[in-house]
């Protein structure tokens, strides 16, 4: 998403941190049971022959996946910085004493105003969805008052918008190829460049099951 359009949204809407009803349908339930073949925890590498413009060269982490279908996070589509006084105001907190910027992500093409935070395991708050025991999810502004404190987690990724499928389409994406799969990486997720991080992951890609 241009971040022209990204800071339209904020102005004009106002940016939404949690889980959003309109997007009930394509999450998985939290409380859901991973199936014995979910992939939550994987990356997602999107082939070089993948037909969606929208994920050329995308690499996502998959939160949930489950017979509901599977939800994820690009982490390698930055948009710009953003002032963390200023992002904090447009989900209706206050600025005030907030420092510096934080980098913003465009995490998919699904609810582009709802914001999801992808940050280390050190950190936890009532509703932060642990991943994989090395990487969480949090979707409340809480973890952005934490961070303005220097109190948040060690290593994060701020997005807005996912990635959504509902049930089987994942499948049917697999079966023509479109992705790779290769095992959670923080270092990849958070501190890697993000121009490399496709180029990275796919070196370690294999075959989904």
């Amino acid at each position: 998403m241009p971040w022209t359009s990204f800071r339209r949204i904020a102005l004009v809407a106002g940016l939404v941190f949690g889980w959003i009803a309109a997007a009930g349908a394509a999450l998985p339930k939290s409380e859901a049971p991973p199936g014995p073949t979910s992939l939550a925890g994987q990356l997602l590498i999107a082939s070089p022959a993948i037909g969606d413009p929208r994920f050329a060269r995308t690499v996502i982490l998959l939160v949930g996946h489950t017979k509901d279908g599977a939800m994820g996070i690009i982490i390698n589509r930055p948009i710009e910085d953003m002032p963390l006084a200023e992002l904090l105001r447009s989900v209706g907190e206050d600025g005030a004493g907030a420092e510096g910027s934080v980098p913003i992500f465009a995490g998919g093409p699904v609810s582009t105003a709802s914001g999801f935070i992808l940050h280390s395991a050190d950190y936890e708050r009532p509703g932060t969805r642990d991943i994989d025991g090395r990487v969480a999810m949090t979707s409340t502004a809480d973890i952005l008052r934490d961070i303005a404190r220097h109190a948040g987690p060690a290593k994060s990724l701020i997005a807005f918008g996912y990635a959504g499928w509902g049930p089987g389409q994942l499948d049917a994406e697999f079966a023509r190829h479109d992705w790779f799969t290769a095992p959670d990486d923080p270092a990849l997720v958070f501190d890697a460049d993000r121009d490399s991080v496709w180029d990275i992951a796919m070196t370690r890609r294999a075959l989904p099951p």
